[in-house]
């Protein structure tokens, strides 16, 4: 035992020594380490010398404040800002970082600036794992003087969502889809804007796993949001589920980044709202049977197919018990990467699009997609960099005015044409290249 523990520990740094090497062979790897350090000492940079900008930091202060007090029922929980509309998740982040800063804001940048390294790490490594994007295009992930500001500037909660949604695009990746549906609950947990990843994530998961499976998966989220909520719940469940997921809230119109050029009362109107909201479906049916599902036949044909095995498999596990039914009839296969991540970040981005008013942190909800976005298109490179910069410059534009939000919904709307008549990707990994990544 002796002698073979000694070899283990000899080979350990020979296999350190091969990791290095594979990093420095790939320059993609190689360089998203580079960018990573070297943002990490730009974030260092701004939280020393660019002044805070407060907007929201006191009222989530005094929001926590009220719970941390016994306060439970979501009526009472109020800030500068106005009433609390974010669900549990987001009083618990926000408590833990009130004791830990003692709720003053120089802390809290230092642990906001963390939180932007590990997300921009976490986005890297899904960057790196589906492989659409040249190496030097990365570098695309850190240059927003606005998400930046987002961040350690301004100290958003959805800063908190997003990092909690791209750790659970890397359990998708995997095809770990039950924990990634328990760490996606825990980012709608902290904003609800995480939602507009639901119908492509649904779809997803209906091709990756049987009925069994997407119910279970779904229980477990359902079950995280109970948990998380369920202090609220026992005071006052009609207080809490209206505050925290209330769908028909209504902006204001001067804020809004990407509908500034609608009138007001246009803007306000149900009838605008509806109209918007139609669109979104509308956007994500035809995506989903002429794009998402287009290997499958079309999403009809898909959805048909599955309510097929799910009788199928009632009428067998009538006959067998379902152990024996699981073990000699699950063949479901692998979702490839791209697939996977290429349906997620255009199923947000419909949403974006459709979305009613877009304020200025809601940036942080699709700039990491936008890379991808644009080189999952078959524009020119020219073409692609000055989409990105025409995005990033209108959501710089502040106040925004009707040219700047204008110019947004024409670029988001050319984007998305080039997303709708790019080639579609093999939506499966084959059985060879499935069986290399195991052996891997």
């Amino acid at each position: 035992m002796e002698v073979q523990s000694a070899a283990k520990d000899e080979r350990s740094p020979h296999r350190s020594l091969i990791s290095i090497h594979k990093i420095l062979e790939n320059p993609k790897l190689a360089f998203a380490f580079a960018l990573l350090l070297v943002d990490a000492l730009l974030v260092s940079l701004i939280i020393a010398y660019v002044p805070y900008t407060k907007i929201d930091w006191d009222a989530y202060m005094s929001q926590v404040s009220g719970f941390l007090e016994g306060e439970r029922d979501y009526r009472n929980l109020e800030g500068d800002t106005g009433p609390l509309v974010y669900p549990a998740g987001f009083l618990y982040i926000y408590s833990a970082i009130q004791f830990v800063t003692g709720g003053q804001v120089y802390p809290a940048q230092i642990l906001f600036g963390i939180l932007y390294v590990l997300n921009l790490g976490i986005v890297l490594f899904i960057y790196v794992k589906t492989d659409v994007l040249p190496w030097w295009a990365l570098s695309l992930l850190c240059l927003s003087k606005r998400v930046h500001s987002i961040f350690v500037l301004r100290l958003f909660n959805d800063c908190f969502a997003m990092t909690l949604l791209h750790a659970a695009f890397c359990s998708f990746l995997y095809q770990k889809w039950h924990l990634g549906l328990v760490i996606f609950s825990g980012a709608v947990s902290v904003k609800m804007n995480v939602l507009l990843y639901a119908p492509p994530l649904l779809l997803l998961m209906l091709k990756a796993m049987d009925i069994a499976g997407v119910f279970s998966a779904l229980a477990g989220a359902a079950l995280v949001q109970i948990l998380l909520g369920l202090p609220f719940l026992l005071a006052n469940p009609i207080a809490y589920l209206s505050r925290a997921f209330n769908l028909g809230r209504v902006f204001i119109h001067f804020w809004s980044v990407n509908f500034k050029f609608v009138p007001e009362p246009v803007f306000i109107s149900k009838e605008f709202a509806v109209s918007l909201l139609v669109t979104h479906l509308i956007l994500l049916a035809v995506f989903s049977h002429y794009r998402w599902c287009r290997h499958e036949g079309g999403l009809l044909s898909f959805l048909h197919s599955k309510l097929f095995s799910m009788k199928l498999s009632a009428a067998i596990s009538s006959s067998f018990s379902f152990e024996q039914f699981h073990n000699r009839h699950s063949n479901f296969k692998l979702l490839n990467k791209e697939h996977i991540v290429t349906v997620m970040f255009v199923g947000n981005f419909i949403g974006i699009v459709c979305a009613r008013s877009l304020h200025y942190q809601f940036y942080s909800w699709y700039f990491y997609s936008l890379p991808y976005l644009l080189w999952r298109t078959s524009f020119p490179t020219l073409l692609r960099l000055m989409l990105f910069e025409a995005v990033e410059f209108c959501w710089n534009v502040y106040p925004s005015t009707n040219y700047s939000s204008a110019l947004l919904l024409c670029a988001h709307l050319v984007i998305l044409w080039g997303l709708w008549t790019a080639a579609p990707e093999y939506p499966y990994v084959n059985e060879k290249t499935s069986t290399e990544n195991k052996r891997k």
